[in-house]
């Protein structure tokens, strides 16, 4: 399912137990927090028992269905002694594999699975622990009874994750909620909403939140963009919007001020050399998903566009991929979007910041000119920046956000698309 997603709400079988099933055929559908995904047959077979029916709810990791494979390309008969459990392969070579709060680094040659990596989070496996433990697997592949077997004769101590009866209490009673049968009605949230609500609840606990603000005057982007956007349109045959010259001057401040573009593990660092932005973006029915931008720093402003309108589009029509809004390392939103002057938006977890970008308004400002001070009709915006104060000060913070500020006002206006 990919990187962060650790479970998955099956919608509906495509195939029952007793059809016979191709490789690559499409055998269920599911959805995560975000998007709903096909799931494909690993093998050719039969499937002989189905584990989980529609709705359920089901971690990463766990064996779905049960296929008898196909020897020598024959369709075999139900009911064989043959029957294997086949889990489609979501072991990943990678530097980092993200399991709801924690992250685990394993060194660029080794293969974990996600399996193994939910076991050692609730294990509170370390990433030096994990990384020693020997395999038993092909290749030296760690396996499930070698983590069960590790904590079994660990001789040290771990530090448990403190019960929900060691958590403070609140004395203040719950405020009733007054219901007038007949006039109020409940509206149950929807799985999104859920989501939603657990993740920001969970950024606000663990993420100190300070927020900045500063002023930016973005008349020569406006005058700019008006000039260009019809020729931009035929050129291209796509709309020209503020969000990607946004994203480009974020993606430069970043290249600017890298410790902003970081996660944090613990008591460590982790710090991307990748610089994916995430797009915050309403949906039709209210509820919010973050495409990303890729390698926003390495694309120009006509490629950058090309991406924003596709995810906005893709987002809206609900036909994102999975891998479309996994792996932001910051976040943008344009508050301004719905007529907001400025906003104190929460961290997108687990980035350490995120922007709010206001309302574009024209109101008169006393500018500097050869003359002297005047009173000029100005295109004037807000730009606020929530961050995570456990890693960054305010001096960084500032410096970040002044910065972006700094290309968005200093914008070439004799950039060609």
């Amino acid at each position: 399912m990919g990187e962060s997603i650790s479970e998955a709400t099956i919608i509906s079988w495509v195939k029952n137990v007793g059809d016979y099933v191709e490789a690559e055929e499409t055998i269920l559908e599911v959805a995560t927090d975000k998007v709903d995904s096909e799931v494909p047959a690993p093998i050719s077979g039969i499937i002989t028992e189905i584990r989980f029916q529609k709705d359920a709810v089901v971690e990463v990791g766990t064996v779905l269905a049960l296929i008898e494979e196909a020897a020598g390309g024959q369709k075999p008969e139900v009911g064989s002694k043959k029957n294997e459990e086949v889990v489609k392969s979501n072991d990943v070579e990678a530097t980092q594999i993200i399991t709801h709060n924690s992250k685990f680094i394993t060194n660029p040659d080794a293969f974990i699975s996600p399996l193994i990596v939910s076991i050692a989070q609730k294990e509170n496996v370390s990433i030096e622990e994990l990384q020693s433990i020997p395999g038993s697997g092909a290749e030296g592949r760690l396996q499930k009874s070698d983590v069960f077997n590790y904590l079994k004769n660990r001789k040290y101590p771990i530090q448990s994750k403190p019960s929900a009866n060691s958590q403070p209490t609140s004395t203040y009673p719950k405020p009733k909620i007054n219901f007038v049968e007949g006039k109020d009605r409940i509206v149950e949230m929807d799985r999104m909403r859920k989501m939603i609500a657990d993740h920001m609840v969970y950024s606000k606990q663990t993420s100190p939140h300070v927020t900045s603000y500063i002023e930016v005057d973005v008349t020569n982007l406006v005058n700019w963009r008006n000039e260009n956007k019809e020729s931009f349109q035929k050129k291209y045959n796509e709309k020209l919007t503020f969000t990607p010259v946004f994203v480009q001057a974020v993606a430069k401040a970043i290249v600017d001020f890298p410790m902003i573009n970081v996660s944090v593990d613990d008591k460590n660092i982790i710090v991307h050399n990748d610089i994916h932005i995430g797009m915050a973006t309403a949906l039709p029915n209210g509820n919010l998903i973050v495409p990303v931008v890729k390698n926003a720093n390495e694309k120009d402003l006509a490629a950058l566009a090309k991406d924003v309108n596709y995810l906005a589009d893709a987002s809206r029509n609900n036909k994102l991929k999975p891998e479309e809004i996994q792996g932001s390392t910051f976040t943008i939103s344009n508050v301004g979007t719905f007529g907001s002057l400025m906003g104190t938006p929460i961290i997108n977890q687990p980035e350490v910041a995120i922007l709010a970008l206001g309302i574009i308004k024209k109101r008169p400002e006393v500018i500097t000119t050869s003359k002297g001070d005047e009173i000029a009709i100005r295109s004037m915006m807000y730009l606020s920046l929530s961050f995570d104060h456990r890693v960054v000060d305010g001096f960084l913070g500032g410096s970040f956000l002044r910065k972006i500020g700094d290309y968005l006002e200093q914008f070439d206006t004799n950039t060609t698309l």
